[in-house]
């Protein structure tokens, strides 16, 4: 099974959100099946096969996510992240800002899927292959 320190190191190739579906194939190949990634602190669970799972520690202190959610806003911020123009930490601050709790990646089905604080669906994405 994979471990954080190989996906750790997959994602040190990851300059900005442009470089994310390289990633995602990298980390595929690991056998990683999907992630569930918190904005709060980014602390991320990846899960395998036969119920396996691993998480990572917290990236940085906690953040206070808005309670409403601003969609458009987290759109927009969303597609520069994905065009190079952010790196991570202003991708989660922006996050944060504007209500996404959380985003859960489906490796099997190739989305992405942004969550607000009261569990609701934001965005749906497909992502790259």
């Amino acid at each position: 099974m994979f471990t954080v320190a190989q996906i750790k190191e997959a994602y040190g190739k990851v300059k900005s959100g442009a470089d994310f579906p390289k990633y995602i194939q990298e980390i595929k190949a690991l056998g990683v099946v999907g992630f569930e990634t918190f904005v709060n602190d980014s602390h991320t669970v990846y899960f395998g096969n036969n119920d396996y799972k691993t998480a990572s520690v917290a990236m940085y202190e906690n953040k206070k996510i808005a309670t409403v959610c601003n969609k458009d806003n987290f759109v927009a911020q969303l597609k520069k992240h994905q065009q190079g123009a952010t790196d991570y930490f202003t991708f989660c601050q922006d996050c944060a800002e504007n209500g996404i709790e959380k985003w859960i990646v489906s490796l099997t089905e190739m989305t992405c899927i942004y969550y607000d604080t009261q569990g609701n669906e934001v965005l749906v994405e497909q992502i790259p292959e």
